[in-house]
Parts: C-alpha cells; structure tokens; sequence
C-alpha cells in the first residue's frame, strides 16, 4: 500500500509540473482556446423576435392534429406589432391531387411575392410534381383523406387554416378548390380583403328540411336550433376567425357525433359556430360564384365549349350585395367550378375580363 501511495503521489507531481510549464510557455488563454474550440454546438437556436415571426421554412412538418392545432392556436393579445408586418392573403387549396387551373393561378399571382402564401391539402397518396419556380412548390402539407359531407372534410379545412396560421404575417383566409378561379386581378382583390370590415361566409337560418330539418336536438345546450345556419363550404375569415376555428373544442365534439349524412357538416360547422362566437363579424355571404341553374345537389361544371365572351360577361356582372354596410355590385372575387379543358380559353379572355 506504501507503495502504491507513493507511485500515485510521484504521477501527481509530474502532472503539476508538466502542466506548470505547459501553462508558462504557451499562455493560459491559447490553452483555454484550445480547449473551447474543440466542442462546437450541433445548432445556433435563435434568440431574437425572428424565431416568432419567420413562417416555418419547411410545411411537411411532423405534428399530428392535436399539436398542430394546439400550436396553431397561440395568439398575442396585444394588437400593435413591434415589427413592420406586412398582412397577406392565405390561399388555401383543398384538392383531390392535380391543380390543372395553376397556370391561371400562377398568372395572377405574377409580381405580387410576400402578399401572398400558397397551401395545398390533397390526398396523402399524392405526389405533386410542381418545378421550383412554381407558387405550388413546396406548399403541399401533410393531409389525410378528406371525405365530402363528414366530418373529415371538416378536419383538412382545420388543417389548412392551421397550417397558414403559423405565418404570421397571414391575416385573411381564403378556401379554395382545384375548379376555382380569380375574377380579378391580384391587386384589386387585395384591397377588397384589406378594406373589407367583415368577413365572407354564409350563414343562413333555413328553416326547411336542408336548414333546420337537418338539425339533432342532441346538440342542445351547445346550439339551439334558432342558433343552426346553413352556408357555403367556401368561405374567407380574417386571422382571429380563424383561431376559433382551429381552437374550438365546444362545438367541434357535437358535430363530429350527430351532423352525418343527411346532415352534411360542411355546410353547418363553421356557419354555425362562428354565427353563435362572433355573427356580428360576418357577411354572411360567399365570395365564390357558383352556378345552380343546371339543377342537382352539384353546380355546375364549365369546360372548352362554355368560355365564351358572353359567359365572362354574365359571371362577372348582374350581382347585387352589401360591402360595408354599402350596396354593392362587386360581390364575387372568385368562381368554380371549371374543368381543365376549360384552361386555355380561359388563359386567352383573362387579359379582357379578369385583368391579368
């Protein structure tokens, strides 16, 4: 034992020495460096306001619904922003896959950059296939399938107003489908957006057997039928509408349980909800055209032989509505629904009827 102390005590005091000198001939800093240096951070997280206002680099993120929506929800109380933002149009498209309207889309949205954000919801089965240099690039998000009439239509809508959400500059929110078009330039539309003291959704009291007929009593106390409302599945919010959506957690459980086909929930959730939150903020009108004359439970559709400059004029004039408390004829900013061979007819009258 003698021994080994006094090994252990010798290793002990060459160590000192030959960290003595090393310390006297190179300099205690270039050792402290030398020693620093070797360990580097795998990242530099961010630490100013841009790691809250820079939109998320990447849409395909990892989050299921639940976190995304809880995410999605978080919103500053104060309404002064301590940052030059500037608000943008969230252009939320709601397909089945192709988007053979783009070239229209991305003809209307040419030279309008950081005005605008673009996101897809399609089938998760699909593989989009859109060059760099393309608005679509890059903007699909992570989908799940989407069933007309249930409450699964009603969840790729959350998704998409989620989704926009997390930029944000965005501050209205625009559904659209793969048959949609803009009636007007980029900047005429802007300015109606940015003017607009309401939102643009339907929500009407029908008390026939597609209003109130459709009611179940099982969605008492939450809503009362004098409360139910009907309205297109197409809609504009502004940002805070939109955060009741994503966030509700009230009505959202009555729907999903007791509006199934007959009752198709896309067209009484969000009218519904958003009429009993905040009625005072809506429109309650749609801003999408739509042609019902064909009859069925489907408007119609417009291919190659129905663009023509008489079918232009008629979609573009003839309407009637309010816009601010005042009467208006400017009523529609979009349309659907259009098949693609309706594309280059379309392509070849926007200069003279839509402006771009």
């Amino acid at each position: 034992m003698l021994q080994l102390f006094v090994l252990f005590l010798a290793f002990c005091i060459t160590f000192s020495v030959i960290s003595i000198y090393t310390i006297r001939h190179f300099g205690i800093s270039n050792v402290m460096t030398s020693v620093t240096s070797s360990v580097q951070p795998c990242f530099e997280e961010p630490t100013g306001l841009d790691r809250w206002i820079k939109p998320p680099s990447n849409l395909m993120h990892t989050m299921n619904d639940d976190e995304l929506l809880w995410r999605a929800s978080l919103s500053s109380r104060r309404k002064k922003y301590p940052f030059e933002r500037v608000p943008k149009i969230a252009l939320m498209f709601l397909t089945k896959g192709p988007l053979p309207l783009a070239p229209i889309w991305e003809r209307f949205l040419k030279g309008h950059e950081g005005f605008y954000s673009v996101y897809v919801h399609s089938l998760p089965s699909f593989q989009p296939h859109f060059p760099p240099s393309s608005v679509f690039h890059g903007r699909h998000i992570p989908s799940q399938v989407a069933e007309w009439g249930r409450m699964s239509m009603c969840d790729a809508e959350r998704r998409l107003l989620a989704n926009a959400l997390l930029d944000i500059s965005n501050e209205w929110f625009i559904l659209l489908s793969e048959s949609c078009i803009p009636l007007y330039n980029f900047s005429v539309i802007y300015q109606y957006m940015r003017k607009s003291k309401h939102s643009y959704m339907g929500a009407f009291d029908d008390h026939g057997p597609y209003g109130r007929g459709r009611y179940n009593d099982n969605m008492a106390p939450e809503v009362k039928i004098t409360q139910w409302r009907k309205g297109s599945q197409w809609f504009e919010v502004n940002r805070k509408l939109a955060v009741a959506i994503v966030e509700d957690t009230t009505f959202y459980p009555k729907f999903k349980e007791f509006c199934r086909p007959a009752c198709y929930v896309d067209e009484h959730y969000f009218p519904t909800m958003l009429t009993i939150q905040a009625g005072n903020m809506l429109a309650n009108r749609s801003i999408t055209w739509v042609d019902w004359s064909r009859g069925g439970p489907h408007p119609a559709t417009f291919g190659r032989g129905d663009i023509t400059e008489e079918f232009m004029k008629r979609m573009l004039s003839s309407h009637r509505c309010t816009y601010n408390n005042r009467n208006s004829t400017m009523c529609f900013l979009f349309a659907r629904k259009f098949a693609p061979s309706a594309l280059e007819p379309l392509l070849q009258l926007a200069p003279k009827f839509l402006g771009f």
